[in-house]
């Protein structure tokens, strides 16, 4: 057992001074303001610290094979770069192979997962359809604790869905109280524009921008929020970059529909000025789509998560080394897109959006755990700190200071988007599901002892169940 003594618990509704019991099966025992350690127990000192639920990373790539390379942090090695940031819990993407079984690549990103150092979930990518598809999204949801199914607008030729496999991937998701996750730009467009600036010669990292302007991800995110409103479904769209996306799942939500939206911590602080750095690896570095956005893009996305429109936080994290984005060298549409950020994605929040007042505490624990927690069906047992919850908490120093750099980092990467970055508020002592894992800079992470969490699908509305019925017998059957 462990008992956490003496600190200021912090959820996202209130903070109140209590200790924390930790039981023996990796559960919350007892919340109160004072509590006797049983005999046996082990003591932490929270005194002068923050007690908050460990964050919750919705969008990672850990070891995932993409354009003709593979993410070099691995399911160990990525996870306890997060319980070194005060991460107790991702959810990883299953990709399956072009035109393959989604249950066989789940099968196979849960072996690769089995030496993760903290809990992990999946969403499963439909990169196709046929009858194959619409059976095996029934087996993940029923059998193998999946309630979210990832789709790709983007990368054409590759992942890149077209409208009619959304309609009927999201419709069947409808049907199984499941949620589907929308990687929104025009990949049509993306494709043009890339070919575009090749053929004139425009070969560089800093054509990547050029490629996927904003406009490309706002008519994506209008295209799909209107694809699941016809639905009546729910939709989550990763990674919004853009005023343009901010506006539109703004605008779908006040008319009621029920649309999410997740914000990277590298788009709220990092701009578009890194793709003019003269050194070619540098700006490579930065390559990642959506791509760095101009800065006044940044207002929208933190007065989309200060106003609920937007309600998670994430960071894509998917690390490729200098060979690996030299693959690109001579074509920048070959540069593995993808950059890190696990390890920093709470501090960075806490130093941009709390001590600048964009975010209460509440709040940041809102859209680092408890909204995850609650979209994607885990809560309570995610993202809260009540009894029988997981005892997943990160002890939070929210005066002490740290350079971010690649050199001290713990993710298994050549370089950091964050480079000396100084920021104030980090993870002093991390426990995932009761165990000490990270303390004072110590990393205590135990490959294997992360635990795969299942989450059930919600119950269908019956409302869209209705619509759906409606509209389900305009749509063809598809490509068998």
């Amino acid at each position: 057992m462990l008992l956490v003594r003496g600190g200021t618990v912090v959820t996202a509704e209130r903070s109140w001074r209590a200790d924390v019991l930790c039981d023996d099966a990796g559960r919350i025992a007892q919340v109160a303001p004072a509590i006797a350690a049983p005999t046996g127990c082990d003591v932490l000192d929270a005194g002068g610290l923050l007690v908050m639920p460990g964050g919750i990373d919705p969008h990672t790539h850990m070891e995932m094979p993409f354009m003709g390379s593979v993410s070099s942090d691995d399911f160990e090695t990525g996870t306890a770069a997060g319980v070194a940031g005060g991460t107790t819990m991702i959810i990883d993407f299953v990709i399956p192979q072009p035109g393959g079984s989604l249950l066989a690549a789940w099968k196979d990103w849960r072996a690769k997962a089995a030496k993760a150092v903290a809990d992990y979930s999946f969403h499963v990518a439909v990169t196709h359809w046929d009858d194959q598809v619409h059976a095996e999204m029934g087996t993940l949801t029923r059998e193998c604790g999946v309630n979210s199914f990832k789709h790709f607008m983007a990368y054409k030729g590759a992942l890149m869905v077209d409208d009619g496999v959304l309609l009927r991937s999201i419709g069947r998701a409808l049907e199984l109280g499941a949620l589907c996750n929308v990687h929104a730009e025009n990949g049509d467009a993306v494709a043009f524009l890339q070919q575009d600036l090749l053929r004139r010669g425009l070969t560089g990292p800093d054509s990547h921008p050029l490629s996927r302007p904003p406009a490309v991800e706002g008519e994506a995110a209008q295209r799909v929020i209107a694809i699941a409103g016809l639905l009546g479904a729910p939709v989550y769209i990763v990674h919004v970059s853009t005023e343009d996306a901010t506006a539109a799942i703004a605008a779908a939500r006040a008319r009621g529909q029920r649309v999410y939206g997740e914000v990277l911590a590298q788009h709220l602080v990092i701009d578009d000025s890194v793709y003019a750095d003269p050194d070619w690896l540098g700006a490579a570095r930065h390559v990642m789509s959506p791509p760095f956005r101009p800065k006044h893009h940044q207002k929208a996305l933190w007065a989309g998560l200060a106003s609920g429109q937007l309600q998670t936080t994430a960071t894509d994290h998917c690390c490729f080394c200098a060979p690996q984005k030299l693959q690109g060298r001579d074509d920048f549409t070959r540069i593995p897109n993808g950059t890190p950020g696990i390890e920093d994605r709470m501090s960075v929040l806490w130093h941009h959006g709390v001590r600048t007042g964009r975010l209460t505490p509440q709040e940041f624990v809102a859209v680092t755990s408890a909204n995850t927690a609650r979209i994607f069906n885990i809560y309570p047992r995610k993202g809260a700190i009540v009894p029988g919850a997981d005892a997943d908490l990160v002890l939070w120093d929210d005066a002490a200071s740290r350079t971010i750099s690649a050199a001290t980092h713990h993710q298994n990467v050549d370089y950091n988007v964050f480079e000396g970055m100084q920021v104030t508020g980090l993870a002093r002592h991390t426990i995932s599901g009761g165990r000490l894992v990270w303390t004072d800079g110590d990393l205590r992470a135990v490959r294997g002892a992360g635990r795969y969490v299942e989450r059930p699908c919600f119950a269908p509305d019956l409302t869209a169940q209705l619509r759906l019925n409606r509209t389900s017998g305009d749509l063809p059957a598809g490509p068998k």
